[in-house]
């Protein structure tokens, strides 16, 4: 009998986001849900997460308070309005997205997804950021800080507190964080989440999950693939907002 993994196509998911985004974390959630209502189609679905900042001027020591720096940025009526949307969205799947805490620069906590997708592939990388963005999103904690960091490390199975510290102190994966943000920046990437599909197509923002469940199906179909369908950008971060 012939393996049925070797008649499934293999469908790349590129995705580009910042851990401090919040459409980021319900679209990687909605993603999720659509991975697992498709699990039977005749196509095996990888994903690899690549960092991008949206705030690249804010030095790695600095943490700023969450919703004062939402209000200076927005403005009260235009933040309020985010934050509903937010809210309700988080709450769909389960998520109890708040605006306690700090927000920090995401360079060290990108280096350690880049570090965790290196050593255990797309499975490790993943819980990684599903711990991350729990921490950061609804329990309010400071993702720049080398012993939360740490810890959320080897809850993740990448490697113990004690060695995370010690590389987030060194300079390893750093150059090679830097480089993808910059590359996503020249292919003209502005906002986030940004996926990126068998190379081919892009879609934009926080999608539901029935957005990434068509298109899976629509990739399951044939094996010469046509172009798939205008998909109307989601919400999402920007640098400009």
């Amino acid at each position: 009998m012939q393996d049925i993994t070797n008649m499934q196509r293999v469908v790349s998911l590129v995705v580009i986001g910042d851990i401090i985004c919040p459409w980021c974390y319900i679209g990687e959630k909605e993603m999720e849900r659509a991975i697992e209502a498709v699990k039977d189609l005749p196509i095996t679905i990888k994903v690899e997460h690549r960092p991008y900042q949206l705030q690249p001027s804010l030095p790695e020591e600095q943490a700023l308070v969450k919703r004062e720096w939402y209000l200076n940025r927005f403005g009260k009526d235009k933040f309020a309005s985010f934050e509903q949307m937010v809210t309700t969205r988080g709450t769909q799947l389960g998520l109890n997205i708040n605006y306690s805490g700090t927000i920090t620069q995401s360079t060290r906590a990108h280096r350690l997804s880049l570090k965790a997708l290196k050593l255990g592939g797309q499975h490790m990388q993943e819980k990684f950021l599903n711990n991350i963005h729990k921490a950061y999103f609804e329990d309010g904690n400071n993702i720049g800080d080398f012993e939360l960091l740490g810890e959320l490390a080897q809850a993740s199975g990448i490697m113990s507190k004690e060695e995370a510290i010690k590389f987030l102190e060194s300079d390893e994966c750093r150059g090679d964080v830097v480089d993808m943000m910059a590359e996503a920046r020249r292919k003209g990437v502005t906002g986030v989440p940004f996926t990126i599909i068998d190379g081919r197509w892009a879609v934009i923002g926080g999608q539901t999950a029935d957005v990434y469940i068509q298109i899976f199906k629509k990739l399951a179909q044939t094996e010469k693939v046509t172009p798939l369908s205008h998909v109307s950008p989601g919400p999402h971060c920007s640098v400009k907002n």
